[in-house]
């Protein structure tokens, strides 16, 4: 009889343990969203304090139009071609040659030192405002791009002469569009 308590008792035990539903692990660490939040603050504060200094080079510029795009940068045409209504679309081959330099006219980059670049609309790597500003050009314009660091390099640069959150003026000419077959 006593084997017998034992045995059930030790079944009694298994089936019991047996049972058990899993408990759920707590997470190792938390994260409250605290370092997004300061990471927003921070890029809002780098906008407007970008904004503000392209909004100063408008107003101290009179003697250009400038205009404002959709894609969150400005701009003024220094050559316009109006006689002809074509503009980059997506697997155009465009032939542009272009500068950069900071908002205090200091140079980056020349023309020289870039040279003439051929680019697949939307089907290479190119900055984000520079995309963005081939495509309401057209063939033989030039135009001056003002780039908050947003739409420029952004918070890691180029790695080589442009720093973290500079934002750019970029005066491009477009010399040619290559229209894909559609």
């Amino acid at each position: 009889m006593l084997q017998f308590r034992i045995v059930f008792s030790f079944f009694l035990m298994a089936f019991l343990v047996s049972c058990h539903q899993p408990q759920p692990r707590k997470p190792v660490s938390y994260q409250n969203g605290s370092f997004l939040d300061k990471s927003l603050k921070r890029n809002k504060a780098i906008l407007k304090a970008e904004e503000k200094a392209i909004f100063k080079i408008i107003e101290n510029d009179s003697s250009n139009t400038y205009y404002n795009s959709s894609d969150g940068f400005w701009y003024h045409y220094v050559q316009k071609n109006n006689s002809d209504t074509i503009t980059p679309q997506f697997g155009d081959q465009v032939t542009f040659t272009y500068n950069l330099r900071t908002f205090s006219e200091d140079t980056i980059y020349t023309m020289a030192e870039i040279g003439q670049r051929k680019y697949l609309m939307d089907q290479q790597r190119l900055m984000t405002g520079l995309r963005e500003g081939l495509k309401i050009m057209k063939a033989g314009e030039q135009v001056t791009f003002l780039f908050p660091s947003s739409r420029a390099y952004g918070f890691y640069g180029d790695k080589k002469r442009i720093g973290s959150d500079v934002p750019l003026k970029a005066t491009v000419i477009l010399k040619s569009i290559k229209q894909t077959e559609r």
